[in-house]
């Protein structure tokens, strides 16, 4: 067996991917738009061979790379775990004739539109939603749907360019600064209330042979537009019970829906006054480092179990589920220069045994906008075996600790 991944060496957690698959013994390639002395030489040294490209995402330059390394061994897996990157991979596997995550399958991953119609199609429950290719396409959703509204790209990742809107007003100057007056396709969706979470698996042969469930503290979109909330992302250990079995179904349910064959999977969903509701799924890993919450919960190595599932079609581990584990976004009072970090002895004396680890950037470290994310400044991991204690010391954290910025 031969695997090519696509970017190994950025962003950083990539090099797990690497390790993952360089555990299975398999003959591992790798592509990247950095040289191979980017990685460390215990990875770099494992490589079969390796490839260096102006843009991953240049699916000419990636075929041409795959069909160099093809020479020496017929490349029988080409992977991607970054979502700007898993369309051009699909891409260049169809045309190499490589078997994997098929262009299809990877676009009604992007296009939320798409996706949403082929979930639609299944009898899955979701939002109603429309591609907007004018303004007055938005205009007629509001009028037939009604406030609030979710504006966002068609191929968007997490909140990133999403857009609540209340009323005409806001819709018009919303549509103003996402370019739709201008020919840009949007999606438009009916805004949904309620608990917001996400189900993850890593699915072999379209089924789920691992999987987790997490959920948001507070919904995502409240969370990446206000300051002084410290927001979490709490992953469950009882996604066996019977209180997950509707989410674990309406995962099964997607993963089918769009022909998710071997891959990873990130499931938005929402649970409120009209029940649970798919909201969208990617065919790829989730993002803010939340394997590695996985792999400290379970004590396993997910990227190792996401390897063999590449290299043999199943999976030798199986997650313990001995601890819930989460994460909280530190944030700065202010945008500006990090000065001080308040608190964070105490949180260490209370809770230290129950630290997975913290990331508190230097003082004298320029901050970022709340915007950037969940991990863009300081940051803490816990675990702990019983889930509400684990919500409880979450809660504390955020209360203790105040990261002061000018």
């Amino acid at each position: 067996m031969h695997v090519v991944l696509i970017e190994p060496a950025f962003p950083n957690n990539q090099r797990e991917f690497l390790r993952g698959l360089l555990s299975t013994g398999a003959r591992i390639s790798a592509i990247s738009e950095r040289p191979a002395e980017a990685l460390p030489a215990n990875l770099r040294e494992g490589l079969f061979q390796f490839e260096r490209v102006r843009s991953v995402v240049d699916e000419h330059a990636l075929a041409e790379a795959v069909k160099r390394l093809s020479q020496r061994a017929r490349v029988d897996r080409l992977e991607a775990t970054i979502e700007a990157h898993v369309m051009a991979a699909a891409h260049v596997r169809e045309r190499l004739e490589i078997s994997g995550t098929t262009s299809r399958t990877a676009w009604l991953c992007r296009d939320k539109p798409a996706m949403k119609d082929a979930v639609r199609e299944a009898g899955i429950a979701c939002a109603a939603s429309a591609r907007v290719t004018s303004p007055e396409d938005a205009r007629q959703f509001a009028k037939d749907t009604g406030y609030p509204l979710i504006l966002k790209p068609l191929d968007g990742a997490g909140a990133a360019g999403t857009h609540r809107v209340d009323d005409d007003a806001g819709l018009e100057r919303v549509l103003a600064e996402l370019g739709v007056d201008r020919g840009r396709e949007v999606a438009i969706e009916e805004f949904l209330t309620g608990h917001e979470g996400f189900y993850d698996t890593l699915s072999v042969c379209g089924k789920p042979v691992i999987d987790f469930a997490c959920h948001y503290f507070p919904n995502v979109l409240e969370a990446m537009r206000t300051r002084w909330i410290s927001p979490q992302i709490v992953c469950t250990n009882r996604v066996e019970h019977e209180n997950y079995r509707e989410v674990r179904e309406l995962g099964q349910a997607a993963i089918t829906a769009l022909g998710i064959w071997t891959s990873p999977t990130h499931m938005e969903w929402f649970f409120g006054d009209k029940g649970l509701k798919f909201s969208e799924i990617g065919c790829r890993p989730p993002g803010v480092g939340v394997w590695d919450l996985y792999s400290a919960a379970n004590e396993f190595d997910l990227y190792a179990a996401w390897g063999h599932a590449i290299v043999h079609e199943q999976v030798p581990f199986q997650p313990s589920r001995k601890y819930a584990a989460g994460m909280i976004a530190l944030r700065p009072d202010q945008d500006g220069t990090i000065q001080a970090y308040d608190g964070l002895d105490e949180v260490h004396k209370r809770f230290g045994e129950w630290i997975i680890d913290v990331h508190t950037p230097p003082i004298g470290s320029g901050t970022q906008g709340v915007e950037a994310g969940y991990m863009a400044n300081a940051w803490l991991r816990m675990r702990h075996p019983d889930y509400d204690t684990l919500r409880g010391m979450l809660d504390s954290v955020g209360e203790l600790v105040q990261v002061r910025a000018s």
